[in-house]
């Protein structure tokens, strides 16, 4: 298991929160997007049960230009 394991969507979402990341709109499916005016970026969140997958989860840092350590360390 790597580091970004067993997290889940509330405990990602609580994070990306004190980025100051925000609720942006609904996408297709069970798809959010969240927006950030401070870096004028979005990425897209998926809500599904159980853990996010770590790969899904690299994507969504990537996208939002968080990095790892960051993240974890905001935890």
């Amino acid at each position: 298991m790597g580091r970004l394991s067993g997290l889940r969507y509330r405990d990602i979402i609580k994070i990306l929160k004190k980025f100051g990341y925000e609720f942006h709109r609904q996408a297709a499916g069970s798809h959010e997007i969240w927006f950030s005016l401070a870096l004028n970026r979005y990425t897209t969140i998926p809500n599904h049960p159980g853990d996010m997958p770590e790969g899904t989860l690299r994507a969504i840092l990537k996208q939002a230009e968080i990095d790892v350590e960051d993240f974890l360390h905001t935890k």
